[in-house]
């Protein structure tokens, strides 16, 4: 059996609570893989390790947990994903005020620092665009003091994917266990920390196995399992093992059109993806309650009185929000390298 070795010493890096706020972030329905152990201490799989994290007003506070051989005595650290930084970071960070990496607390600190300055996305400075929005959005003023810190992760491409496959239909809490049970199915066994098991996420190949849909609906995936499998062994034929990774490469539109090819995957779970994953800030996930904020919050009339998410409800939606808020979304695109952010002009 392993077990997660004890703690390596803990490493920090600068981050306000104004530019990240773990308990908003991580529990928000983005990933489904962080839980609160213990009071303000999160652990979850990230990059094929097992992290604890924590915050104090002005620092993240990170350790990762070791493999351990336990009937050898040995430690080998978990083999993680390759990072793949953004393009934008080799020249240097956006915004002055994001903060910046700083190795300490251990050899490996530096690449531990990089893998959560890439998946917090700590190169964008978010205080500075919470004022930027409030200047051109009331609303958003009035609930930004209630949510500070909440920011976009930058995921896995894969993980991500299959992880909102399986949120059709479904609520968080069944959600996080369905992912759980299939990462212990699929997933490679990383180590056991305080009597729980920690698996990393499955590889494609795993998903992809002749046996895949019959295992998931053992395991109450329901009619998830036929997408699951089936959208593995697609993205394997189409794309390659490492495919989605170069999606971040391509285009919005010809990203989303591509993944919506793949079985179970519609225009929410692609947007998702598209958002969370590969790198398109301009992409707008639109379900009920995004449909119902809108409406509520910004006079927003769509789909002509349809009482569901249509097509037509999510391209009028994205058209006006885009009209109403081309501030907002104007920076959202240089995210992406493709404009300037140009003031507060609307």
């Amino acid at each position: 059996m392993k077990r997660c070795g004890g703690p390596a010493l803990w490493g920090h890096l600068p981050c306000g609570r104004s530019e990240l706020r773990l308990e908003l972030v991580l529990r928000c329905g983005q990933a489904f893989r962080w839980r609160e152990r213990s009071p303000g201490h999160w652990t979850g799989v990230l990059a094929g390790r097992v992290w604890t994290l924590r915050q104090t007003e002005e620092q993240l506070w990170y350790t990762v947990h070791e493999e351990e051989e336990e009937e050898e005595g040995s430690r080998t650290k978990a083999a993680g994903q390759e990072l793949q930084p953004r393009g934008r970071d080799a020249g240097g960070s956006l915004h002055p005020e994001a903060p910046a990496m700083e190795a300490s607390g251990g050899a490996d600190s530096f690449e531990a620092q990089q893998i959560l300055h890439d998946y917090f996305q700590l190169d964008i400075g978010l205080a500075g665009l919470y004022q930027a929005w409030g200047t051109v959005d009331p609303h958003f003023r009035k609930v930004a003091a209630s949510f500070p810190g909440v920011r976009v992760l930058r995921q896995d491409p894969v993980e991500c994917l299959f992880s909102f496959l399986c949120t059709s239909n479904n609520h968080l809490v069944r959600i996080t266990g369905m992912i759980e049970r299939l990462c212990r199915a699929f997933g490679r066994r990383l180590c056991q920390l305080d009597a729980e098991p920690y698996h990393a996420f499955p590889s494609l190949q795993a998903l992809a196995g002749a046996d895949t849909e019959q295992r998931l609906r053992a395991l109450g995936f329901g009619y998830r399992a036929k997408f699951v499998s089936q959208s593995a062994q697609a993205v394997l034929r189409q794309f390659g093992a490492e495919g989605l990774h170069q999606l971040r490469s391509t285009p919005y539109p010809e990203a989303r059109r591509l993944l919506c090819t793949l079985p179970g995957v519609g225009a929410k779970v692609a947007d998702c993806v598209c958002l969370m994953a590969l790198d398109k800030a301009e992409a707008v996930p639109v379900d009920t309650h995004v449909w119902q904020i809108a409406r509520r919050d910004y006079g927003l009339e769509l789909g002509s009185g349809a009482r569901s998410v249509t097509m037509r409800v999510h391209s009028e939606l994205v058209s006006k929000a885009t009209a109403k808020l081309h501030s907002l979304l104007s920076f959202n695109t240089s995210i992406n390298g493709e404009r300037a952010l140009r003031g507060n002009s609307a």
